[in-house]
């Protein structure tokens, strides 16, 4: 048994690799020795994490797809689902490992955008007012480069790398002597070219560490202004050093900080109605509730609401693990104030941990006083996102489309959404679909009534 134990060990951390054949050869190989016996996971509870970033942009524990799945099972997610910075890169990966383990799963996006009628409020960017963080959930496929929405997701990872390298150019300026370069330094760090703040603090520890050697804690000593006795401890301590690099560098009032100009971000209206083409759902990234642009919950969810946002993605515990107590009373309210805005309007709403910064867990303690009433909500919204991605796949039947329309009524609308909700909901809970129940789905005729396509979501192979 020992042996297997250092082959599963390999094969693990073979499932994130750049190699896409070699993370395929992995979960087949860890597949197949769960398949003998020789891999236990408890069954599926009701844990979620649908919001883990993947290596396709940051992940701090380096996880692909397939390397996050593969953890979600052995932990016996109910569902487990990847977003990535500005790109769907990880899409196919994600949805085609869990059809393999077994696992609920759906895939989508965040990234920032412009609202123009919030332009004079900070909403969910600290010091960037109407600059606002925005996710596509659950598409149930990427949208061909052609198409309209293939256009828009493309300007969309080209505005974040013109951002990233503008940022490169200006804290070269400041740093003078660990200068990296964006192609030879930061590139080489993703595996499809889609490097984040991350991947250039990564380049800049690393160019210091090689260029200076010792050196490096006196130079960034003096670069964060934090002295050299603080820097050197840093130092070991990679993470971080990171944080500390991130706030004193690229942070509103850093050498690297410039204020977004017009045009620096997709506007709502556009990403949002990329999201719409594409069949995913577009979503709110809801922040503490804290901000001028979210004190007001109501107002801010009508006004979503009425620009086509029909989910709430919520990372909890930035609303319950703080030290301070007061900070931590005031979030934990205005966290109970969100899903209670959410549930009065049927919007779904879901939970992750992100995973792009250590420390962050792999699934939230939704047995904490301030999460426990809301686990329910959690679980609810994050079947519906895997309902909806399985119905999307296999045939017109998306959440956002004619078929739901002329079946539940408008989304625009409570009662409609409310509806809609509880079906795709009951289609996530029937479980992860093996290949064959999704072609015996595909064969069903596009205006079938929603109790047909429940029966074929619901009976054995």
């Amino acid at each position: 048994m020992a042996a297997d134990g250092g082959r599963i060990a390999a094969l693990e951390a073979q499932l994130d690799a750049f190699d896409p054949d070699a993370r395929g050869e992995a979960l087949a190989a860890l597949t197949g020795m769960a398949r003998a016996g020789l891999i236990a996971a408890p069954p599926a509870g009701e844990e979620t994490n649908v919001h883990s970033h993947t290596f396709f942009s940051y992940n701090a524990y380096g996880y692909s797809p397939s390397g996050f799945v593969w953890r979600a099972w052995r932990r016996g997610l109910a569902v487990a689902g990847t977003v990535d910075f500005d790109v769907l890169h990880g899409l196919e990966e994600t949805l085609q490992a869990g059809q393999t383990l077994g696992v609920r799963t759906a895939s989508g996006l965040e990234t920032r955008v412009f609202i123009p009628e919030l332009r004079d409020k900070e909403i969910n960017s600290p010091k960037e007012p109407g600059v606002w963080y925005f996710v596509g959930a659950a598409f149930p496929r990427v949208p061909p480069a052609e198409s309209p929405a293939g256009a828009v997701l493309a300007r969309m990872h080209a505005l974040a790398q013109e951002r990233n390298r503008g940022m490169i150019a200006r804290i070269n300026a400041y740093l003078g002597k660990v200068a990296i370069d964006y192609e030879r330094d930061v590139m080489p760090l993703t595996p499809s070219g889609n490097p984040t703040e991350r991947h250039l603090l990564s380049a800049y520890d690393r160019q210091a560490r090689a260029l200076l050697g010792g050196g490096a804690a006196a130079f960034w000593g003096e670069a964060l202004r934090i002295g050299e006795e603080r820097a050197r401890a840093l130092l070991a301590d990679p993470p971080r050093l990171h944080e500390a690099m991130r706030s004193a560098l690229m942070k509103a009032g850093s050498p690297g900080y410039a204020a977004p100009e017009a045009g620096a971000f997709p506007t709502l209206k556009e990403a949002a109605a990329m999201v719409k083409a594409a069949e995913g759902l577009p979503a709110a990234a809801w922040l503490d509730g804290t901000s001028a642009g979210e004190a007001d919950i109501d107002a801010l969810l009508d006004f979503l609401l009425g620009e086509g946002i029909v989910a709430v993605n919520i990372i909890p515990e930035r609303n319950w693990n703080i030290s301070d107590p007061d900070a931590r009373a005031l979030k934990a309210r205005k966290l109970r104030e969100c899903v209670e805005a959410c549930r009065a309007r049927a919007m779904p709403v879901v939970a992750g941990t992100e995973m792009n910064k250590h420390g962050q867990p792999f699934v939230d303690n939704f047995a904490v006083d301030e999460l426990a009433p809301f686990g329910h909500d959690f679980l609810s919204g994050a079947l519906t996102l895997h309902g909806h991605t399985v119905l999307a796949r296999s045939g017109p039947w998306s959440y956002g489309g004619a078929w739901a329309v002329d079946t539940f009524g408008s989304a625009a609308g409570a009662d409609g959404r409310r509806r809609r909700n509880e079906f795709y909901r009951a289609v996530g809970a029937a479980g992860p679909l093996p290949a064959v129940r999704c072609a015996r789905l595909a064969a069903i005729k596009a205006d079938a009534a929603p109790r047909a396509l429940l029966e074929a979501v619901g009976r054995e192979n």
